[in-house]
């Protein structure tokens, strides 16, 4: 893996086209930056200098690099990779972790280490002695001090210096060996301790979603059926609630404007309880949006945001919200501009930048016709972010944000705790002794600022 030269960067990798902001309703959907020789492969991640990370592909396959992005679009290709999809996780020792589908000694995939300017290192190449697994495409998150991911047909956990334990194995049947594996999607730690995800694909007909002890008992949640959804995508997202929340990019209302795969469904949002209790919570109709893709965040207002690939007026996908009863509202349509300049057909989850902006990338439009990266204000306010979202009493943790420069005070859930302010978007904090499950709060010259997330302190 190398850092791209300025040559190659300028010659062959980005364009960066001048902001352009598009009104839509109460909403403003702005052009941050053109790609040019790559696609986004994966959603996107701030950085501690306040930028985004992110992964390209020469139209989603073959290989591709890890990409920096500032808010005012400026754009920088980092180092080189081989076929990475599942995005980079920001970690509490200040590293970028992710993976590689073809990567890795044996060419069957790896997962690699790297700096915020772009110096990678891999670190664990599967098939590399026995074949364990490969292929990885899904992103990967920590959980105190180990970094948890799946493959096609595995959950895994890994230390920071490469030790790889599989922790289930899907392929322990002659069906799953016959008909291939299912593809789990990344995990999500929920308020229990316990992991949670879906698959699709495979020997598992239209997926399924599971839970996981940390020790690796996995459990069927529940299996979809068409009707309620089918081939869920992404990740899963806990709500308020305690219930999670995820997309299907099919099933739901059959409609021949929605041709994702061939099935001619347009694909639903959900939500399920930690006991399996599913509801469908909205079915795409094509005027609304098709074919989800990526995964739903929650937002700091307490509604979920998400994108589709496909529909709305354009048919080239849309950008929407939805509450906890599910009510939908498409915040804007794609292909507005001529030749599709706002970008068209987005692949990958949005993200809650820190400013309270999201951001997103689409597959196509843009200068070049290979998608962009866009903005999307609705109005929130400032908040800080950790990472990990879970650690324990003495480790380190990050905390993201704007405006932190002159902090005063931070606490884990009123419990107050060493931290040094390294920036005006970076803090680090050490976990208090005391310290219980809940948000985190920093006290800034300009007010204070809350996590966006509960911390979950482990024990």
């Amino acid at each position: 893996m190398k850092k791209l030269s300025f040559t190659e960067l300028s010659c062959a990798v980005f364009a960066v086209c001048v902001a352009l902001a598009i009104s839509s309703s109460a909403q403003t959907v702005t052009t941050v930056a053109s790609f040019n020789g790559w696609s986004a492969s994966s959603p996107l991640t701030q950085g501690t200098n306040g930028n985004l990370y992110g992964e390209g592909n020469p139209q989603g396959i073959g290989s591709g690099n890890a990409y920096e992005v500032s808010p005012s679009g400026t754009m920088t290709g980092l180092a080189t990779l081989s076929a990475p999809f599942g995005g980079l996780a920001l970690a509490s020792n200040g590293l970028f972790y992710g993976t590689d589908q073809t990567g890795g000694t044996a060419l069957e995939g790896d997962i690699f280490k790297m700096t915020s300017s772009g110096t990678a290192t891999t670190i664990y190449s599967f098939c590399a002695n026995t074949c364990d697994s490969s292929n990885p495409s899904t992103p990967l998150v920590q959980v105190g001090g180990v970094l948890y991911g799946t493959t096609p047909g595995t959950v895994f956990k890994i230390t920071f210096g490469g030790a790889l334990t599989t922790l289930y194995n899907f392929c322990n049947t002659i069906d799953c060996n016959r008909l291939g594996p299912p593809y789990p999607s990344a995990l999500v730690q929920g308020s229990d301790g316990n992991f949670y995800g879906t698959t699709a694909g495979g020997n598992v007909n239209l997926g399924t979603v599971f839970k996981m002890t940390p020790s690796g008992t996995l459990t069927t949640l529940y299996t979809f059926s068409g009707p309620d959804g089918s081939s869920p995508v992404g990740s899963l997202v806990q709500g308020p609630n305690g219930a999670f929340y995820g997309l299907t990019v099919t099933g739901g209302n059959t409609n021949s404007q929605c041709p994702y795969q061939s099935t001619s469904t347009c694909g639903t949002i959900f939500k399920i309880t930690p006991g399996g209790t599913l509801t469908t919570l909205y079915k795409f109709n094509a005027s609304d949006g098709a074919n989800p893709q990526g995964s739903l965040v929650l937002g700091t207002d307490g509604n979920f945001y998400g994108a589709t690939y496909q529909g709305g007026s354009n048919n080239a996908g849309t950008v929407f919200k939805i509450n906890q009863a599910g009510k939908l509202t498409t915040l804007y349509t794609f292909c507005q501009q001529q030749f599709c300049l706002d970008g068209a057909t987005p692949r990958t989850a949005l993200m809650q930048a820190t400013d309270g902006t999201f951001y997103g990338t689409n597959f196509s439009g843009g200068e070049q016709g290979l998608g962009v990266v866009f903005n999307l204000s609705v109005g929130l306010g400032r908040f800080v972010e950790t990472a990990p979202l879970s650690n324990s009493v003495g480790a380190n943790v990050i905390i993201l944000g704007n405006g932190l420069t002159g902090s005063t005070s931070v606490k884990f859930n009123g419990t107050s705790a060493a931290f040094t302010v390294l920036s005006d978007t970076e803090i680090t904090a050490t976990v208090p002794s005391g310290a219980t499950t809940g948000r985190v709060k920093v006290t800034t010259p300009s007010g204070m600022l809350t996590s966006n997330a509960v911390f979950r302190v482990i024990r």
